[in-house]
């Protein structure tokens, strides 16, 4: 598919246009301006036309080392990849030196631009905004409105020369995958704020694809980029570090965290991303639990794991707050990296993909409930209420998470002591390590049998 960029100054609807081409919310919108700080890329439509559309950064004249340079060198990049590039302007604001400098930016790229006026409820742009537009050497622009989606006709005609085509080709449109596509891994990279998240997804990428420094909070947008390791697919999730909820009081950090929440329950394996320096605050662990409720797969990516002097010690220690944690996923892989360095990045991976093939792990009927056999001759289940407590039978129902269901002469009473013996036996005895086990309860239909 063909590949569409769209830039401007701050504040002109960029991402307002973005989400009404892609045909859902995916990048953050607020009147604030600088709200969005990564390139975002998805598949975009009108009418019949299929392309790749990608949201940047507001435009700023800045210094390259500070957190709107890096901002501006992301737009730049999008630029540069695309085939087309829409440039908006305010049309209520009217043309502004920003739009001017940019415009003759933009211009020595050598792509071609097409001008959009947003804003313009009711295609209400003035002769005197047309007047101006045309200093941007452009032509005339396309009166848009990205909020109630007028204009689409006319901005269709704008850019079919340059993104149709015979062919449209099926490609990875660049969203959130849900848990049951299984054509490649997905993999969310989560932890709290200035963890190295984006550092070791840049790292892996071999390219500045998503922000990085210093400043706390860089990541806004939940930025996902596909990723070939070796022979396996991967879609990796790069998400804003999640603070305690105390200290979130932005509007725009409460909607962050929402895409991360929504990043990890829709993920296949989670890269937990923790700071050795700092390792397990309670932050860590909140986003520990809500990996290990949802059931994801998981990997602990133990960063800035060169700054450690006694290595070892600080391994045991975290093996042992793991089990406090996260009792239910016994195991997870722990693995020291340097984001910064780029080095433990293939252990990490590979121990991500042996992690998701044990999440899909399918056990067959008449092993487990051999096992089950042994486990009974082995440990009887107690008395319950004056009777004994007994197991008929035992099935895998599903995985992505591993699900097992037990048939029972009382499900309603069941021994909590002996059920924890039969998961931690059960992923002992099958190797399934690091990844949450389910148990449910049903009883016989035949009560005759139950007595």
């Amino acid at each position: 598919m063909k590949k569409l960029a769209i830039i401007g100054r701050p504040n002109v609807g960029k991402s307002t246009l973005f989400n009404r081409l892609v045909g859902k919310k995916q990048a953050i919108v607020d009147d604030m301006p600088g709200v969005t700080r990564d390139r975002k890329k998805a598949t975009g439509r009108i009418g019949p036309m299929e392309f790749w559309v990608t949201d940047t950064p507001g435009l700023e004249d800045t210094d390259e080392r500070n957190l709107e340079g890096r901002m501006f060198a992301q737009s730049m990049a999008a630029i540069y990849e695309s085939d087309a590039v829409l440039l908006v302007v305010d049309a209520q604001a009217g043309i502004t030196p920003r739009d001017c400098f940019f415009a003759e930016l933009v211009r020595k790229t050598g792509v071609k631009v097409i001008l959009a006026a947003n804003k313009a409820e009711g295609k209400n742009v003035t002769a005197a905004i047309i007047a101006e537009s045309w200093q941007l050497g452009f032509g005339e622009p396309i009166p848009i409105s990205a909020e109630h989606g007028e204009g689409m006709a006319d901005l269709y005609e704008a850019l079919a020369p340059y993104l149709e085509e015979e062919e449209i080709e099926e490609e990875d449109n660049g969203e959130i995958v849900e848990v049951g596509d299984s054509s490649h891994i997905h993999i969310t990279i989560a932890g709290r704020p200035n963890t190295g998240k984006s550092t070791m997804l840049n790292k892996l990428l071999g390219e500045e694809r998503v922000l990085t420094g210093p400043e706390a909070g860089v990541t806004r947008d939940a930025i996902s980029v596909p990723f070939m390791y070796k022979d396996q697919a991967m879609r990796l999730v790069d998400t804003a570090g999640m603070r305690r909820k105390a200290r979130i009081e932005e509007k725009l950090e409460k909607m962050s965290v929402s895409e991360t929440t929504h990043a990890i329950r829709f993920a296949q394996v989670v890269i937990l991303v923790v700071d050795a320096t700092q390792p397990f605050e309670k932050q860590d662990n909140t986003i520990a639990s809500l990996i290990e409720r949802e059931g994801r797969a998981c990997v602990v990516a133990l960063n800035k794991w060169d700054l450690i002097k006694d290595k070892k010690a600080l391994l045991e220690d975290i093996q042992h707050k793991l089990l406090d944690v996260m009792p239910k996923m016994r195991g997870i892989p722990v693995v020291p990296i340097s984001a910064m360095r780029g080095e433990g990045l293939d252990k990490l991976m590979e121990a991500a993909i042996r992690t998701f093939h044990l999440w899909n792990k399918r056990l067959p009927t008449g092993e487990l409930n051999r096992w089950l056999e042994d486990i009974i001759a082995a440990h009887t289940p107690p008395l319950v209420k004056g009777r004994r407590w007994k197991i008929r039978y035992v099935t895998q129902a599903k995985t992505r998470p591993p699900t097992f269901v037990i048939f029972t002469n009382n499900k309603d009473d069941a021994p909590e002591d002996y059920l924890r013996y039969l998961v931690n036996n059960l992923r002992e005895h099958f190797k399934l390590p690091g990844i949450p086990l389910r148990l449910l309860l049903r009883t016989s239909k035949n009560p005759f049998v139950d007595k």
